[in-house]
């Protein structure tokens, strides 16, 4: 794998990583309550989304062994172009229903090499 592929993987581990921390023991209430977390889960979904996006340009082959890479994508352009309208609801399921297998898949592709 190219360094460059690589390192866009590496960022989406990261930033996958992070958000699994910043939510680890924590509720809905407490995401709704606290604006810097909310905050903080938009930002790492915005990296995720860059970093696939980029991926994209550079590895179609690649960024096929994502499932629903283009959702990813789209998630990441309303999270920034339609910061106004963002639903927390749907922020915070997309973290505890579809994150994991994110992941997974990524953790897989790294493994790979």
């Amino acid at each position: 794998m190219q360094l460059d592929r690589a390192k866009y993987l590496y960022d989406i581990q990261h930033a996958g990583d992070l958000l699994a921390e910043f939510v680890q023991g924590r509720s809905w209430q407490d995401y709704e309550a606290n604006a810097m977390l909310r905050a903080a889960v938009e930002r790492q979904f915005e990296i995720i989304g860059e970093a696939i996006a980029q991926l994209a340009k550079r590895d179609t082959e690649l960024v096929e062994r994502i499932s629903e890479y283009r959702n990813v994508i789209a998630f990441r352009n309303v999270l920034i172009h339609g910061y106004a309208q963002v639903d927390d609801r749907l922020v915070w399921d997309v973290v505890q229903t579809r994150l994991p297998l994110l992941r997974q898949q990524i953790g897989e592709l790294l493994r790979a090499g």
